[in-house]
């Protein structure tokens, strides 16, 4: 006896599944992740180094959409440290901390989500190596303080720690609190840095390249060590 046809309702029940299911999910974020990435190639952020904002954007409007945008291109791996240049030269150290500041917590809340919602589920059960266990114990059992250290010193990329962090059991609060504190020192340097480019032997610049030379310095320092403790585990 033939089994009896599948019904509507159970069709769209079974495609539901399907388009629901963790890897298709995940495969979203993929495509999601490769248009934004595309996306940003093309438009180069980086000329906002040269280029300047558009003559139509200025005062409060144009710090609001460079934050948008800030968070938009951390998102697409576009890396911080030009963007942070770019908002001290376009609007200053104070105002250029304050935007780039804005739009690093707002990239990093996009990313978080967007892993969490589409990827957590797919990648989670992959984490069988002892180092990736022990990583992923570390962010899920001291969020805060792990999180902090990362955005501390600089060294890992951004967008990546954002998705690592998603995949993890760590909190929104701890994660968005430390990406916030955490940023702040790097960003400022890197604001000030951008905002006396044109005088690069004036004392501001030269003590916010040190603070970032040195910060990445003990980046490297804080990785080598925290690598030793987990392969101990």
């Amino acid at each position: 006896m033939l089994p009896p046809a599948a019904t509507p309702d159970g069709l769209a029940a079974r495609c539901t599944r399907v388009l629901f299911s963790p890897w298709c999910r995940l495969g979203l974020l993929l495509a999601l992740l490769a248009c934004a990435a595309v996306t940003t190639l093309w438009w180069q952020p980086q000329h906002l180094l040269t280029g300047g904002r558009p003559a139509q954007l200025s005062g409060p409007t144009a710090l609001v959409v460079f934050a948008l945008a800030y968070g938009a291109c951390t998102t697409a791996f576009v890396p911080r440290p030009v963007l942070n240049l770019a908002a001290g030269a376009l609007f200053g150290s104070q105002a250029g901390l304050a935007g780039a500041l804005a739009g690093t917590v707002l990239g990093a809340a996009l990313a978080f989500g967007l892993g969490r919602l589409l990827g957590q589920d797919a990648l989670r059960p992959l984490l069988r190596a002892r180092w990736l266990t022990a990583a992923d114990r570390q962010l899920s059992e001291h969020g805060f303080r792990s999180m902090l250290a990362i955005r501390l010193f600089p060294g890992l990329p951004f967008c990546a720690m954002n998705y690592c962090a998603a995949v993890s059991r760590m909190g929104w609060l701890p994660y968005l609190l430390a990406t916030a504190l955490g940023s702040i020192p790097n960003t400022a340097a890197y604001a000030v840095a951008g905002a006396r480019a044109s005088s690069p032997t004036s004392p501001a610049f030269l003590v916010a390249m040190g603070f970032i030379a040195v910060s990445a310095l003990g980046a490297l320092v804080v990785a080598w060590y925290k690598r030793k403790a987990l392969r101990g585990h």
